[in-house]
């Protein structure tokens, strides 16, 4: 299946109160590979900037002036990532904002136009509970170089997130673990039929006479205290 990795950068943290998309990154999944398809857009918000934002991703309202409206973009973006399955760290995040700016323009939600909606966050937490779940915190223990992420970026981000993902689900692909186990093959018996006949081979005199002379001896040796042979004088 075709996978869409994708992040988001915003105006603030509330898409309810007004807050906005101002930059969208996403990359390419196929068989496992990243393509090197991507999208990539800044956006002009119609709005300010919060300073807690600005601290987290460093985009500043003069930088987005001359940058395109969600509403420019929506078709772009809608055709790029339809019958996908897309791949997001805190999905109800990003999938809340991108609602938003779709309900703006009487668009359908997110949902309809793809396949389906992996939250790595929730993957992560299931796979290592108790621990931090952060892109950096799996950047890390995943052995995925992060090093030039200073700040946040909707496509940097995306770009380490494919990373960390192919790794956290390493394996997953051979998934298909055999139930059954090869065995030797053996005659089946149908049910109320006749069994084979059994082969039977009986021992020749040397091999008896050397049997005798094997359990002669024990009885030598144990001197009438076999509880599996008759009593001195007997035949066993």
């Amino acid at each position: 299946m075709r996978q869409i990795v994708l992040d988001t950068e915003t105006t603030g943290l509330n898409a309810r109160l007004g807050d906005r998309i101002i930059e969208i990154g996403c990359v390419e999944i196929a068989n496992r590979r990243l393509t090197g398809n991507r999208f990539h857009r800044y956006l002009n918000p119609g709005r300010e900037i919060e300073a807690g934002a600005l601290a987290v991703h460093g985009i500043s309202n003069e930088f987005l002036q001359d940058k395109p409206r969600f509403a420019e973009i929506a078709g772009e973006f809608l055709e790029y990532v339809a019958g996908a399955e897309l791949v997001i760290h805190n999905a109800a995040f990003d999938v809340e904002f991108l609602d938003a700016e779709l309900g703006l323009l009487g668009l359908p939600p997110l949902a309809t136009h793809v396949a389906g909606i992996v939250d790595t966050l929730k993957t992560a937490r299931e796979l290592h509970p108790g621990k931090k779940n952060s892109l950096d915190a799996l950047c890390e223990r995943y052995a995925v170089d992060n090093s030039g992420r200073t700040l946040h970026g909707a496509l940097l981000d995306a770009e380490l997130l494919a990373e960390v993902y192919l790794a956290m689900t390493r394996g997953q692909e051979s998934l298909g673990i055999e139930l059954e186990v090869a065995r030797p093959a053996v005659a089946a018996i149908a049910v109320g039929g006749e069994r084979p006949r059994l082969r039977v081979l009986a021992a020749s005199a040397e091999e008896l006479a050397a049997h005798e002379a094997v359990l002669a001896g024990i009885r030598s040796e144990a001197k009438g205290r076999l509880v599996w042979a008759p009593s001195a004088g007997g035949e066993a």
